[in-house]
């Protein structure tokens, strides 16, 4: 996919991908993390429930057994998912503990089985999430041995490396420098894969300039912070006849859908959150954003 939105936890959640709809069609969205226990452990809908507007969208699964993440990768194919994506670049410490995300970079062997597995158990893609490195696991030899390891050809990369102890997830996303020329390199070094590069992507001109290289770009907390830039995507990106809209129609139609979703008992924070940065930039944003957050949607 030529663009996407990154899996953010605490950000991604239904209800910020239903408004991400209102703004491009083409760009495809993902879930925030879902560790495999969730979804075993619980009714898988309370975590992986959806809106059909949302397609194309795609699970990212976090996990590090072969057997749970093959039947959450299936289970997460029955309820329609476009793409089942596993995580091996979060470096929080929880994360750690559980023996999934970045730390999965030190253990190639088992992630190869992990994503067999799923591969195995879907006919949709299977994509792996990783970082450049993690700790002093740096070098572009360290990388490219990862990644080709995993017998999945279907590569995302935050190009930035994870310092798993020192600094907290949110350090981990600004302080490493990114390093565009490994993801690049490595696309080159196997042309025939599909890579995305994800990591200090502001705006559709930066992707665009890295589209030059790259099979396809991930947006991350830009897209959240500054959401209007997704506006244009489908016809910047995908080249589509652009629709125009403004902004004050996204806001109407996404108020009906919170006033849906307030009948059926969702807190107005979770609907008021994907809201915020609709008027960045613009002049009386401050006042709307002190509007949005007392809003009801009574």
């Amino acid at each position: 996919m030529r663009l996407s939105i990154a899996p953010m936890l605490e950000l991604t959640d239904r209800h910020f991908r239903y408004f991400a709809r209102l703004l491009t069609k083409r760009t495809l969205l993902y879930t925030e993390m879902v560790t495999t226990g969730a979804i075993l452990h619980n009714k898988p809908e309370k975590f992986l429930q959806y809106n059909e507007v949302e397609h194309p969208v795609a699970l990212q699964l976090a996990g590090s057994s072969p057997k749970d993440l093959a039947e959450c990768a299936k289970i997460g194919e029955d309820f329609g998912y476009d793409e089942i994506n596993l995580n091996c670049g979060c470096p929080s410490e929880r994360v750690q503990s559980g023996s999934f995300g970045a730390c999965l970079m030190r253990e190639s062997e088992l992630v190869a089985e992990c994503v067999a597995a799923m591969q195995s158990a879907v006919k949709v893609p299977v994509s792996v999430k990783t970082r450049i490195g993690i700790d002093n696991d740096d070098s572009w030899e360290f990388f490219l041995d990862f990644v080709e390891k995993t017998g999945c050809k279907y590569i995302i990369v935050h190009a930035r490396k994870a310092w798993l102890k020192g600094l907290s997830p949110k350090e981990n996303r600004t302080v490493p420098p990114l390093n565009y020329n490994i993801v690049f390199k490595l696309k080159k070094t196997h042309p025939d894969w599909k890579i995305i590069l994800n990591g200090g992507v502001k705006n559709l001109e930066d992707a665009k300039n890295i589209l030059q290289n790259i099979d396809g770009v991930m947006i991350g907390r830009a897209a959240c912070e500054t959401p209007w830039i997704l506006a244009n995507a489908d016809s910047e990106i995908f080249g589509e006849n652009p629709e125009t809209k403004t902004r004050e129609e996204v806001l109407e139609k996404f108020l009906l859908y919170a006033r849906s979703q307030i009948e059926k008992g969702v807190p107005p924070s979770f609907l008021r959150k994907p809201l915020m940065g609709l008027f960045h930039g613009m002049p009386g944003a401050k006042k709307y954003r002190e509007a949005i957050s007392i809003l009801s949607f009574h």
